[in-house]
């Protein structure tokens, strides 16, 4: 309920009907009924969706059990016609704008195309639209996939600096052992360190509809917390889930070390090689200071090849390091832009690229070996 920003993670196994193999409407609508009462409250909420390929497999007429590469692939371009437009249907019956996003396991692991990826999904939530986002299964090959939504879903947390991720699934948390199989089972509501005693307990089989168990639901703890943000497994199968969720239903929750602003910041700042250098002067330190974004007309010279996304330093013009932040533009292109107004970028490089050469979201500024983050910034 305090998250500035929310992903919920919701599995095949809730919003497909296991008999029919078509969207569990009803549950669907109370899980929407949810969403819209965070955003009454202000929170951002972006959905990670699976239901493609189970909704799809059943209009192709394909047999039970596993399915060929091919095949999903198949199921995948069919379904999330139909899984996008649910969303769409009831989501837009409030007015809120839904947007489809189709991610790869290259989208997150490769710079500039996280880059990209993280943009988009910025912008469309400041422009108040839900994300609803599911891995691309009609392009993505046994090499190149996550394979399951919970680790996706992770992922997306960390891209988009959410405070709180929330896997929906059909089980209630993790369990100290597989409770079908041993009485003496019981809930663990809070881990506060991934062990691996922890990881232990994870280990069991996955449903029937999805492709994630309880081991991918840890695996995506780990990415979570690693960004600052708190994971919470719980049981969807009843309706209005977030609503049970907040009143106490049962649960497991996973605890981050610290906030997101705190372990991007540490992250940017623990680079061991930064790509190059950018010198600013006096007016553009005092700035940083003061927690503003580092703008071209600040910078003063730029040394090193670096690419749009590398970490460079910021260095003062006695050569002191006080900053180091991800640069939005190539190392030529910061050249032809330093010391100019960003009124002027679209100008001199023939596209209109980003006002700021670092964002302060993407800035840590180092005080005595250590991060901190900006005055009034978020990262």
């Amino acid at each position: 309920m305090r998250a500035r920003r929310v992903v919920i993670k919701v599995g095949s196994a809730l919003l497909v009907d296991g008999a029919s193999g078509r969207v569990n409407r009803a549950w669907l609508a109370s899980l929407a009924a949810d969403l819209l009462r965070l955003r009454r409250r202000g929170q951002q909420v972006v959905l990670v969706s699976s239901g493609a390929i189970a909704l799809g497999r059943r209009r192709l007429d394909l047999p039970a059990g596993a399915l060929r590469l091919e095949e999903s692939q198949a199921a995948a371009a069919v379904g999330q016609i139909r899984l996008a437009h649910a969303w769409k249907e009831l989501l837009e019956e409030a007015d809120v704008t839904v947007a489809q996003v189709l991610l790869t396991l290259e989208d997150s692991e490769r710079r500039r195309r996280y880059l990209n990826a993280r943009a988009t999904l910025e912008t469309l939530l400041q422009l108040g639209a839900v994300p609803v986002i599911n891995e691309n299964d009609t392009v993505a090959t046994a090499e190149i996939r996550y394979g399951d939504n919970d680790r996706l879903a992770a992922r997306v947390a960390q891209m988009t600096q959410a405070d709180c991720l929330v896997l929906l699934s059909d089980v209630d948390g993790l369990y100290s052992a597989d409770p079908n199989r041993d009485s003496r089972a019981h809930l663990i509501e809070q881990v506060h360190e991934i062990t691996p005693e922890i990881e232990a307990m994870g280990r069991g089989a996955a449903s029937q509809v999805g492709t994630g168990g309880m081991a991918t639901k840890i695996a995506a703890a780990r990415i979570a917390v690693a960004a600052g943000c708190h994971l919470v497994i719980a049981a969807g199968r009843h309706e209005h889930p977030l609503r049970r969720l907040e009143t106490g239903a049962p649960c497991t929750w996973f605890y981050p070390a610290a906030t997101p602003a705190a372990a991007r910041k540490q992250w940017i700042a623990g680079t061991l090689r930064p790509a190059g250098a950018i010198t600013i002067d006096a007016g553009a330190a005092r700035a940083l200071q003061q927690g503003r974004s580092l703008l071209p007309a600040g910078v003063t010279a730029a040394r090193g090849r670096f690419e749009r996304g590398d970490t460079v330093s910021v260095l003062t013009t006695e050569g002191t390091e006080i900053a180091r932040g991800l640069v939005a533009y190539s190392d030529v292109d910061a050249a032809r832009i330093m010391g100019r107004k960003s009124s002027e970028i679209a100008a001199i490089l023939g596209f209109r690229g980003r006002d700021e050469m670092i964002h302060r979201d993407d800035l840590a500024l180092l005080v005595a070996g250590t991060a901190r983050a900006g005055a009034g910034g978020r990262s």
